[in-house]
């Protein structure tokens, strides 16, 4: 039944059906082989209890805000000052890739949104000054992927749901994780400059007059940082509470700005309901699949499969490690989530391990995903910026990346607390 179940989902991705079609037909069909009752009889109650889940409304919210920044000109103007701040680094605008993509995932939530939003307003700037091309993509592509680990998460949120974890706890969990991993890009970019110094272009100098007025256009993204997660912790809000406040003092900022008018709504409303389209259609057959593959025991066949193994607990975790390494390399990680997730986390739980420090680990090794060829979707997200980028140097400068990556996955193994003590110490308050 194993076998059968991911012979008959690889074969659908490679016929290049629509993932979420991909998912339900093999819901419909695994329920029809191996169920002795109508299990598709529960298509609308699973459908309605999903789609009515309070929870899943941030999602819509959080892609509105993430739309609302960038329209606004946010975004735009939050990179142009730390420019101002992080340009003297060895590798000049490149540290300000990074910095820009960790504070828009403060706001999107979306890795996608701010690697394709980070992506239009940089690269520019790379042709001026001079930077190596590759590297300068890659710092886009991999800052891009932060959207699911900083908080707010779309996808922390899905996980949430998915696993009855707390959202707040895990919002406070990818904070020490998110901003490390950030580090650890510019840390990358450091010493890939200093070995090559011609990577790093022309150096860029500001005063510090410049530095401090420049300040006032980080107030924006601060502001709706404090404005939605802050309402969490303070507790007057729910994550979709939350995202909808968020919503709202984007509209305010924007009317600051006078750029909120009708086509700008627009636009971000039809872009939203687009997305937000797509993304409800694959959870909606995920939820599907997964309810049948408990109601026909494949759940426990598998948690059966890797107790036979006979490892360890941390030889287990290594092993799921590389089985998302590689699964990544294939499959889209949001639908990769949702199908693997409810399999995986039961067992990882039955191990001893806390399911929100899971939760963080599966976000770094989805961000992998989204950079590692050939399905690795931040690269072509960064690739179809302009007619002039090549999908290979993207992936090529990608590269180093995934390397810093895989350090910080090897760090949540080995220090847990990496992701845990936050949410510890505000519940112990």
């Amino acid at each position: 039944m194993l076998a059968v179940t991911a012979i008959a989902l690889i074969a659908m991705i490679a016929l290049a059906i629509p993932i979420a079609a991909a998912l339900g037909l093999l819901g419909v069909g695994l329920g029809i082989a191996f169920s002795p009752v109508a299990l598709d009889r529960a298509l609308g109650e699973i459908f309605w209890r999903s789609s009515n889940d309070f929870l899943i409304v941030a999602v819509p919210m959080f892609i509105l805000l993430g739309e609302l920044v960038l329209r606004a000109g946010i975004a735009k103007r939050m990179y142009d000052a730390l420019g101002h701040w992080l340009s003297w680094l060895p590798g000049g605008l490149m540290h300000t890739n990074v910095g820009s993509c960790a504070m828009f995932a403060a706001t999107s939530g979306s890795s996608v949104a701010t690697a394709a939003t980070l992506g239009t307003v940089a690269m520019p700037e790379c042709d001026r000054y001079g930077y190596n091309k590759r590297l300068f993509l890659g710092t886009l592509a991999s800052g891009g992927t932060l959207g699911i680990l900083i908080p707010p998460s779309i996808n922390l949120i899905v996980y949430g749901l998915l696993t009855s974890t707390s959202v707040p706890k895990l919002y406070l969990a990818g904070f020490i994780p998110g901003f490390l991993l950030a580090l650890m890009f510019m840390g990358t970019v450091l010493v890939a400059c200093l070995i090559k110094p011609e990577f790093g272009g022309e150096r860029i100098y500001s005063s510090w007059r410049t530095r401090f007025a420049s300040l006032v256009d980080l107030l924006p993204p601060l502001i709706l940082f404090i404005l939605v997660i802050g309402s969490i912790y303070v507790g007057i809000a729910t994550p979709t509470e939350a995202a909808a406040l968020g919503v709202v003092g984007a509209l305010v900022l924007a009317a600051w700005t006078r750029t909120l008018n009708l086509t700008m709504l627009t636009d971000a409303l039809l872009s939203t309901m687009r997305t937000t389209g797509v993304i409800m259609l694959i959870i909606l057959a995920a939820v599907y699949l997964n309810f049948v593959l408990a109601a026909i025991g494949l759940t426990r066949e598998l948690t059966q499969f890797i107790e036979s193994l006979g490892l360890s607990p941390l030889e287990t975790i290594f092993a799921i490690v590389v089985f998302y390494i590689i699964l990544g390399c294939f499959l889209e990680t949001f639908s990769m989530m949702l199908t693997t997730v409810p399999l995986i986390a039961p067992i990882v739980v039955s191990l001893g391990y806390d399911p929100i420090w899971f939760g963080i680990l599966l976000m770094v090794l989805l961000e992998m995903a989204l950079i590692t060829p050939p399905i690795g979707i931040n690269l072509y997200v960064i690739q179809g910026i302009r007619d002039d980028i090549n999908f290979n140097d993207v992936a090529i400068g990608s590269a180093p990346f995934v390397f810093a990556m895989a350090l910080t996955v090897l760090a949540l193994i080995a220090y847990p607390q990496l992701a845990l003590w936050l949410p510890d110490f505000v519940s112990g308050l």
